[in-house]
């Protein structure tokens, strides 16, 4: 590392190893690729809230039309990285066609689509198994 010129300081950058909780380099490229959609998609998430939290206070129409359209783009990307992240993780994708965009209950379609995802139907058995097993054949 170079000393800082005279009058200078360092600052401390995060360099995106921060989203990992194992080495980076011990970690294969499709799980650092993982964790970084998980990363952007928080990040979308965080900034649909930003909006929404500047959309219920602000008064002047074309701000506001600006950021309702600033907003969609973000509803957008959330939903492209979501739906890469289910691409790669066929468990997640069963949970989550289980419980969105389903009528009624949220939690009680979570718990019917975890127990047939996970336990297979057959209320978990004694093996504590994913049941992973009950995916096959499915289109998912």
């Amino acid at each position: 590392m170079q000393k800082p010129r005279e009058g200078t300081q360092w600052y401390e950058v995060a360099v995106g190893s921060d989203q990992y909780h194992e080495p980076p380099d011990e970690l294969p490229a499709q799980t650092r690729t993982f964790a970084r959609l998980c990363a952007s998609l928080t990040e979308e998430a965080e900034a649909i809230g930003w909006y929404e939290q500047r959309l219920a206070v602000e008064t002047d129409p074309e701000a506001k039309a600006i950021m309702r359209d600033a907003q969609s783009e973000e509803f957008k990307h959330f939903s492209q990285v979501l739906e890469a992240l289910l691409r790669r993780s066929p468990l997640w994708r069963t949970l989550a066609q289980g419980i969105l965009f389903k009528e009624g209950d949220i939690v009680e379609h979570a718990e019917e689509v975890e127990e047939e995802a996970i336990h297979g139907g057959g209320g978990g058995g004694e093996s504590g198994a994913l049941g992973i097993g009950s995916l096959k054949g499915r289109a998912l």
